[in-house]
């Protein structure tokens, strides 16, 4: 049985070094660096319908034109 989200959820995780905390909530989840207020936030809704992938896509391809 799975636990209904009532509250968010934070955690802090360590990517290539550096500390980021993900907060996952209702609305959907955020990925901050550690000590910053701005960050990545992702809602539900862009994830299940794909535009999040899509941006993913597009930003990774404006990356490399930049190189």
């Amino acid at each position: 049985m799975t636990t209904k989200l009532d509250g968010p959820l934070r955690r802090e995780l360590d990517v290539g070094g550096q500390a980021y905390t993900l907060t996952i909530d209702k609305e959907g989840l955020r990925l901050v660096p550690k000590g910053r207020r701005k960050g990545l936030d992702l809602q539900w809704k862009a994830l299940l319908s794909g535009d999040a992938a899509l941006a993913a896509a597009l930003q990774g391809s404006l990356e490399q034109l930049r190189r």
